[in-house]
């Protein structure tokens, strides 16, 4: 038998409201442009209470109306679209060779993506803070000359991190229980909005979820390919983190104990033998090298250089026995290659596919699609940004000025 926990508390009328404010607000976003009508007759809410709502949205400035339309049954209607224009919510990703800055409007429209290198395990996490710190004063400073609010920050990490934010370990970076919330929020001097931390495969997923091609699929997962790998889940459109926010991490299942070494200290992990080290052959790769030889390898596979396309063939097999482990245990609609994996993706899917197709128990795979990635090296943070965008859809609205 199920118990609850905690005995049911009354909601007074400030909770109520704002949970329908951010339903009103949830449809606007999906369905607009539409008409107060039309909010009414899907959500439930009655007329009353919907032009009621319409009205604080507006006054708040998260929607606007657009005008009228004539192409239905009755009187024209004004529609409504997302407004949005004086919020910002940023996300930030720290990698091992490069930090990222996204800024988006409430409708996702990017309003700034600013790139920078970066020697993640040559510096501490106070120096790394003060990297970020700097970086995220320059974005608020943007905001602030352009008259928007910022709503949130989400900073994107590859490692494990709690559910407290706490990056209890990040072998590529070097980390252990780095409070990087509680240390970031310091080094900004108190913002004034919310600052988060949570992991980058998390966060990709979170962006492909919100803003990718397969934006609104139910079950969904993001391989991240970096110097680490890992995958961010989602599943009945909702981001899956376990337990204690430790979940996703494939790069460390084992395929093979007398395998390469990982950086973990074990033997064998799917990163250890299908992460970006592996497609390079590097022992000890330079971070700053890797996009450098990226572009080489995918120079020399496109001229037919027979050991490159066969390394590359032994990594999306791999990969492909990592995406069938995925495709058994979850069976997602659609697995996305992203990071340093992209520019790969001609010569790893067909390799992974057909691993997949003989590993994967369900016919034809599952219905499981395996695709590149069309949001670039900035997912995670622009994760961070949607991370932000998730508070709001669920009710943390900002005050009437």
């Amino acid at each position: 038998m199920i118990t609850s926990t905690s005995d049911p508390q009354p909601a007074d009328f400030a909770d109520v409201r704002a949970t329908n404010l951010a339903v009103v607000l949830r449809f606007v976003r999906e369905h607009a442009p539409c008409s107060r009508a039309d909010i009414a007759a899907s959500t439930g809410l009655n007329k009353a209470t919907v032009s009621s709502l319409v009205a604080d949205l507006i006054d708040r400035r998260l929607v606007r109306e657009t005008g009228l339309t004539g192409n239905r049954v009755g009187r024209p209607a004004t529609m409504l679209v997302l407004d949005g224009s004086p919020y910002a919510a940023i996300g930030v990703e720290i990698n091992v060779d490069y930090v990222t800055a996204v800024a988006v409007d409430l409708s996702g429209e990017r309003l700034l993506s600013w790139r920078r290198s970066f020697q993640g395990p040559d510096v501490t996490v106070s120096q790394a803070m003060a990297v970020v710190a700097g970086l995220v004063r320059r974005v608020t400073t943007r905001m602030a000359r352009e008259e928007r609010q910022v709503l949130g920050l989400t900073v994107a990490v590859p490692g494990l991190v709690g559910t407290d934010g706490v990056v209890r370990v990040a072998p590529n970076l070097g980390w252990r229980d780095a409070d990087l919330c509680g240390d970031l929020a310091k080094a900004l001097r108190d913002p004034g909005f919310p600052v988060q931390v949570d992991n980058d495969a998390n966060l990709a997923a979170l962006a492909e979820h919100r803003f990718g091609p397969w934006a609104g699929t139910a079950d969904l997962v993001y391989l991240a390919g970096g110097i680490g790998v890992g995958a961010g889940v989602i599943l009945d459109g909702r981001l899956r983190r376990g337990g204690q926010g430790y979940g996703g991490e494939i790069g460390h299942i084992q395929l093979d104990p007398l395998g390469a070494e990982c950086r973990c200290g074990r033997r064998g992990c799917l990163e250890a033998v299908a992460g970006i080290g592996a497609v390079l052959e590097h022992a000890a790769l330079s971070p700053a090298e890797v996009e450098v030889e990226l572009e080489e390898t995918v120079r020399l596979a496109r001229a037919g250089d027979a050991h490159t396309l066969a390394v590359l063939a032994g990594v999306g097999r791999d990969l492909g026995r990592g995406v069938s482990m995925i495709a058994n245990l979850l069976n997602p609609e659609v697995v996305v290659l992203g990071g340093y994996y992209v520019p790969l993706a001609p010569w790893l899917l067909p390799e992974i596919e057909a691993e997949a197709r003989g590993r994967v128990i369900a016919p034809d795979t599952g219905g499981c699609r395996v695709v590149a990635s069309a949001l670039g090296y900035g997912a995670a943070a622009l994760g961070g940004a949607a991370r932000v965008l998730d508070l709001v859809d669920s009710g943390r609205l900002p005050r009437l000025s």
